[in-house]
This record gives structure tokens, sequence and C-alpha cells, in this order.
């Protein structure tokens, strides 16, 4: 019996890593919506050897390289990729559709059955991780 309880502290959420609260979320939902997240979450993985898997705001998976790439919402329509600097992110191919308005982030809805063009996906996750690495905050205490 000690042992089941050994087993289910470690498998609780506070006690699990964001890599494996990701892979909970996406077995969590079943269904087209954890299949889209597991197959955007491997073409970020892909375009970007180097993210970091981060968990925050309570349930939300986010990639991050040097500062947030993308949020992975899931709604019950959409798979929503949400690009934290979007607006400073060239999108030749209209990957972008939602939440075009503002100055700062861009999102990408993706509805069920929709494909995923990966290669725009990586383009943009890449395109991410360059603005992120070329805007380091000059450090006060460096020059000290």
């Amino acid at each position: 019996m000690k042992k089941a309880s050994t087993t289910k502290k470690e498998a609780e959420p506070e006690e699990a890593s964001p890599s494996e609260r990701i892979d909970a979320k996406i077995e969590e939902l079943g269904d087209w919506r954890g299949e889209t997240l597991a197959r955007v979450r491997a073409i970020i993985r892909e375009a970007d050897p180097e993210v970091e898997e981060t968990w925050k705001w309570r349930g939300v998976p986010v990639w991050e390289h040097a500062g947030i790439i993308c949020t992975g919402e899931t709604y019950k329509a959409v798979v929503k990729l949400t690009f934290a600097k979007g607006a400073s992110v060239e999108d030749p191919t209209g990957l972008f559709n939602s939440s075009l308005e503002g100055n700062t982030r861009r999102a990408i809805d993706i509805r069920q059955g929709e494909e995923i063009n990966e290669a725009a996906l990586k383009a943009l996750v890449q395109a991410a991780v360059a603005l992120n690495t070329a805007r380091k905050p000059a450090s006060k205490k460096a020059s000290a």
C-alpha cells in the first residue's frame, strides 16, 4: 500500500516537471485537441532543440528560449498558440489568424481537422527565438 501511495504522490501535478505536466495535459484531453497540442509541441521542439518547456498560469504549457516563444492553450473549439512577441515576427505565409489587433502578441487558432503548416510554424518559432536572443538587455552590474 505504501508503494501505491508513493507512486501517486510522484504523479501529482505539484511534483511533476513542466514536461510531465504537458504530457499529462495531452493525455487528459484525449481528443483532437490533445493530438494537436502534441503535434505542435513536436514541431516546436524540432524547430528549436534548445527550447525549454515551462508550465504557467495554472495550467498553460509555455515554450521558452531566452524568453517566452509561445504558449499552448486549449479551448473547446481551438488549440491556440500565442506568440508573446508575434507582432514583431514576420509571418510571410499568414499563419497568424488571431489576436491580430494588438501591438505585441499574435496567435494561431487551430481548429479540429485543420492541417498545420509545419514549415511555416517552424519558421515562426525560429524567428521568435532569434528575436528573443537578439534582445538581451544590458546588465548594469556587468559594467561594474
